[in-house]
């Protein structure tokens, strides 16, 4: 069974970043620069899954902004994709997100390949695509 949590601990958190690094940089080729930013150790608030054994196999991450509550980050070790990581995480986070901010808009930036998967969780694409890191997405909000 997957498990997605909440990061309480430095060592959850440092799994999460390799997480993060391994498929953001090391995958995707946004630079290192560009992956980590103020809002990791200041204002976001952080997650990360866990497959049966307690590997640790994905991330995510939100934080408030002055359009609503932004989900960022989400990211799934190769090994472990289509087996539900990303909608254990998705699911804790908007929990937490809406919980805590219960009349904030829930927003992300979706990769086009991701788009499919946010879409069967509520969400809804707006306005026109965009490049962020070389890599083309849209924005989606949740409509739950």
């Amino acid at each position: 069974m997957i498990t997605a949590e909440r990061v309480t601990d430095l060592r959850d958190l440092d799994d999460a970043f390799t997480i993060r690094e391994t498929v953001f940089v090391h995958e995707q080729g946004v630079p290192l620069n560009d992956e980590y930013d103020e809002h990791d150790r200041t204002d976001a608030t952080h997650y990360l899954a866990r497959a049966a054994d307690g590997m640790p196999c994905g991330a995510a991450r939100w934080r408030p902004t002055d359009k609503g509550v932004k989900l960022e980050r989400f990211a799934v070790l190769a090994d472990y994709r289509n087996q539900q990581v990303g909608a254990a995480l998705l699911r804790q986070v908007l929990a937490d997100a809406h919980a805590a901010y219960p009349e904030a808009t829930l927003y992300l930036h979706a990769q086009l390949r991701a788009i499919p998967f946010y879409e069967r969780h509520g969400f809804e694409k707006v306005g026109e695509q965009f490049s962020e890191c070389d890599i083309e997405h849209f924005k989606m909000i949740y409509r739950g």
